[in-house]
């Protein structure tokens, strides 16, 4: 999720500008179906930590967040933190910093895609090593000003190749792109 002027999140990490509706909802679901690994920096662990275990279990979840609750649950999370001592959240583990080897050894893993929610200096960081094959951009329409930008930090130009594109209802448009860079 970015705005439209390309920030991930507001100047204090706010991100209550976010379009989340059913439609949405749908396409995340089908996005987790997908993916058996999520890669998190520590902030959006702990928010999608603080969030999805409880999910599971309340009478108030609605559908479609119950069954995105037990697929995020279910999955293997991987968190780079230098602050964390450790991660509780079931399937969870913990790395210090990022080592372009042992990504590549986990994309080489069988199985499913891995994904990158929210994390922008972890979606920096691994684009500066040519680690990510796709991009998915869902643009909200607005416009904050300021805020955390998305690809704060990349050092080198990359040329990117629009895959597809989808309009929802609420006006969020997700853009597929696909990396011309090879793996370090």
């Amino acid at each position: 999720m970015v705005t439209l002027d390309g920030f991930f999140a507001g100047p204090n990490g706010e991100i209550d500008w976010h379009i989340v509706d059913e439609e949405f909802n749908q396409y995340a679901i089908d996005l987790l179906n997908t993916v058996d690994t999520i890669l998190f920096g520590r902030k959006t662990y702990q928010l999608f930590e603080s969030y999805w275990p409880a999910a599971a279990t309340s009478p108030s979840t609605s559908k479609s967040d119950l069954e995105i609750a037990h697929q995020i649950n279910n999955m293997t999370k991987v968190v780079f933190s230098r602050t964390l001592d450790r991660v509780e959240w079931k399937n969870a583990r913990l790395l210090k910093e990022i080592i372009p080897q042992e990504i590549v050894k986990m994309k080489q893993q069988p199985g499913k895609d891995m994904v990158i929610y929210g994390s922008g200096s972890i979606v920096s960081a691994l684009m500066n090593m040519g680690l990510i094959d796709e991009c998915r951009i869902i643009v909200n329409p607005v416009t904050l000003g300021n805020g955390k930008p998305l690809f704060k930090g990349l050092k080198d130009r990359l040329n990117l190749e629009l895959l597809k594109t989808k309009t929802f209802s609420s006006g969020n448009v997700l853009l597929s792109y696909q990396s011309d860079r090879k793996e370090a």
